[in-house]
Parts: C-alpha cells; sequence; structure tokens
C-alpha cells in the first residue's frame, strides 16, 4: 500500500504496489468508515493480500489480508521517513499504472532491509532502491549492482563507494522524467 486518498465521505482510491500487476490504483468501498474491517489490512506502507475486480471505471478492492505492517516493523522515524520517500518517488514517477512487477521486489527489499540495517547501511540501501526504481522505469541505463530484492552489507559497501555516481544518475533520470 503506497498511498491512500479519500474518496466521497467513506471510500477512499488506494494506490497499491503488486508482485503481479506492479502499480495500479483502485477504490477502496466504505474502507474509512468507523470499524471498517478493510481499514488496518490498506494502511499506509503496509503489505496484504488483496481480491481486485475489475470494473467498466477501473480497479475496485473486494478484500485485503494484512501481512505485514511495515510502518510498525519499521524501528524508528528514520527509517519511516527513508520508506516514504520511496513510497513517494514511486507515486512521483508513474503517472497512471505500471505493470512492472520488479518494483515490487525492489520496495519490498528496500522495506527488509530498513528493519535490519543500522543507520549507515539504511542510508545507503535507499541510494540503491532510488537507483533500482529509475533503472526499472527505464530512466536509467547503467548496470544497478545486485538482485533486484538484494540489500546485503557486502552489496551496500560496494555502493558506498561509488555513492556519488549513484546519486548523479539517479538525478539524471529524474531529470530524464520531466518531473
Amino acid at each position: 500500500m503506497l498511498a491512500r486518498t479519500p474518496l466521497g465521505e467513506a471510500s477512499a482510491f488506494v494506490t497499491l504496489l503488486t508482485p503481479e500487476l506492479g502499480i495500479l490504483r483502485a477504490r477502496a468501498q466504505s474502507v474509512r468508515r468507523p470499524g471498517a474491517k478493510l481499514a488496518a489490512s490498506l494502511a499506509t506502507l503496509a503489505e496484504s493480500s488483496v481480491v481486485l475486480v475489475r470494473g467498466r471505471e477501473g480497479w475496485r478492492l473486494a478484500g485485503a489480508i494484512l501481512e505485514e505492517n511495515w510502518f510498525k516493523k519499521l524501528r524508528n522515524a528514520p527509517s519511516r521517513r527513508r520508506a516514504a520517500r520511496i513510497a513517494g518517488l514511486l507515486l512521483r514517477l508513474v503517472a497512471g499504472e505500471e505493470n512492472d512487477p520488479a518494483l515490487f521486489r525492489v520496495v519490498r527489499g528496500f522495506f527488509q532491509a530498513l528493519s535490519e540495517l543500522d543507520e549507515p547501511e539504511q542510508e545507503l540501501a535507499e541510494v540503491l532502491a532510488d537507483l533500482r526504481i529509475i533503472s526499472a522505469l527505464g530512466l536509467d541505463a547503467g548496470i544497478v549492482p545486485g538482485e533486484a530484492s538484494a540489500y546485503a552489507p557486502s552489496l551496500l559497501a560496494s555502493v558506498a563507494g561509488d555513492r556519488m555516481a549513484y546519486v548523479r544518475r539517479i538525478n539524471q533520470g529524474i531529470e530524464a522524467s520531466g518531473l
């Protein structure tokens, strides 16, 4: 769950990152009512198993079961801010729906790394996640180290050596997006 926007009195428009369909937006009815069953499963930065129905007007969320609440699992405010920045980058760069399952592996691996790594390594993991997102969206043609979901300390040590070059590539990718 990347974002949730109010829709009418009790519903919401949710932006999901799925392993099969990539980024999509769906309508969740009555999720904002007191005691709504789906509310906990649709919290921002929650990982949930969802049931989606494709209709005439787009996707509709028919059910959800919470798998992992990353907001709670992340130990401190800096970790949560890093997770929010990565989600925000995706929301900025993808205007509509993006059918790229690699984005899910990048983000899920990054959230897992944030829950395990120390602060200095988290900063390097964020740089690597930014670069992987830029690359997956076709805004960078350079080589990206490691697999999409890998954030091992040894890999992050190699990122530390080339950090400035990676940041430059990220900035060029964002600039190429027109944002």
